[in-house]
């Protein structure tokens, strides 16, 4: 499949997301003649374990990342970042880890916004947003380019792509910049041919980051 970069925003110090700063990002992918081309979502989750003997907490992780990605609604990804895991479920395991109540939702997000195309590439961009809540907590941005699917062979093209993309924000003189940090996929037993748990990882990485950005505490029970 084709190859994915994500990328979060990251503001200046001092200075946090808005909606305005959402609109301009969504202006320039039009300004460089991105053709809007509808809606796009995905929804991603904290899971912690609800377990309290030791010995099973030392056996299952404490917590995870649950993702469904707008491609394959049907499919539902499991990350497990402290083992190093990722894990492709039917979108039905969600309901049977409810029904079974061995881990509980502690956060979950929505990422929703515009999709964009520009001849090979496609530029998402998007609000991450907690569910039932339009409270804005950072902006993604999911960079795609068709043609090729072998992660080391798309990154020069992806980087001028992206230098491209950061020369035509810097314009509009925003008060901060999207950031790629590139996650190491070896370290999950993935090759080199980009597939659905390549995006997953990312989303569960730059989640991470956006939490750390903004501070987004998970609800106490």
């Amino acid at each position: 499949m084709p190859i994915k970069w994500i990328l979060h925003w990251h503001p200046n110090p001092g200075t946090t997301v808005n909606t305005q700063i959402l609109s301009e990002v969504s202006q320039c992918a039009e300004s460089i003649n991105g053709v809007k081309e509808g809606r796009w979502k995905t929804t991603l989750s904290f899971y912690k374990a609800m377990v309290r003997e030791q010995s099973i907490v030392n056996e299952f992780p404490r917590d995870f990342v649950g993702i469904s990605l707008a491609e394959q609604p049907g499919k539902y990804f499991l990350v497990i970042r402290g083992q190093r895991l990722v894990v492709e479920a039917e979108s039905n395991i969600q309901m049977i880890m409810e029904k079974l109540q061995s881990y509980k939702t502690r956060v979950a997000l929505n990422f929703e916004g515009n999709q964009y195309q520009l001849g090979d590439f496609q530029l998402r961009v998007g609000k991450v947003v907690p569910m039932n809540s339009e409270n804005l907590r950072g902006i993604v941005m999911e960079m795609e380019y068709v043609p090729i699917s072998s992660w080391e062979k798309s990154r020069e093209v992806m980087a001028d792509f992206f230098e491209l993309w950061q020369e035509a924000l810097a314009k509009r003189s925003l008060p901060g910049h999207f950031v790629h940090n590139e996650p190491n996929f070896a370290d999950y037993g993935l090759s080199d041919q980009y597939g659905m748990q390549h995006t997953a990882i990312q989303y569960a990485n730059i989640t991470a980051q956006i939490v750390a950005t903004s501070q987004l505490q998970a609800p106490r029970n």
